[in-house]
């Protein structure tokens, strides 16, 4: 179980640390910023789309995801844990470090907030070694 708690409290540090990472490239112009901004708004338009449907889709599934039967059935062990729990935060993390990028890039506060969202949702599953007990035990 230690292993298992370690290697998502990792994956959870190691996402902030990405994200504070790229806003700190950017913010001190080590990176552009506005670098896919144009007159044609197409490109962007679409990927706010996308980003806000992959943001508004996988955050009530995140949240949720041991509740699914299937899946509560399945969390009787670290291992099962660690694969189950290592998807909900990647759920959470790429998405939210995607979004941050994206900002940067196309200058658009939508992205930003979406970012940010993400980034407070991850404190609603972070992996605390009671965390993982209970998940595990609640289910078995």
């Amino acid at each position: 179980m230690r292993h298992t708690q370690r290697l998502l409290m990792g994956t959870f540090l190691t996402a902030i640390g990405v994200g504070l990472a790229i806003v700190t490239l950017f913010e001190t112009d080590i990176l552009p910023c506005g670098m896919m901004v144009s007159d044609d708004k197409s490109v962007e338009f679409v990927t706010a789309f996308v980003m806000e449907f992959l943001t508004i889709c996988v955050i009530p599934v995140a949240m949720r995801l041991f509740r699914f039967r299937r899946i509560g059935r399945k969390l009787t062990s670290a291992e099962a844990l660690k694969v189950w729990g290592m998807t909900r935060l990647l759920m959470l993390c790429v998405p939210m470090v995607l979004n941050t990028v994206l900002y940067y890039m196309f200058m658009n506060v939508a992205f930003g907030y979406m970012g940010i969202i993400l980034f407070l949702c991850l404190f609603f599953i972070v992996p605390t070694r009671e965390r993982c007990m209970s998940e595990i035990n609640a289910e078995a």
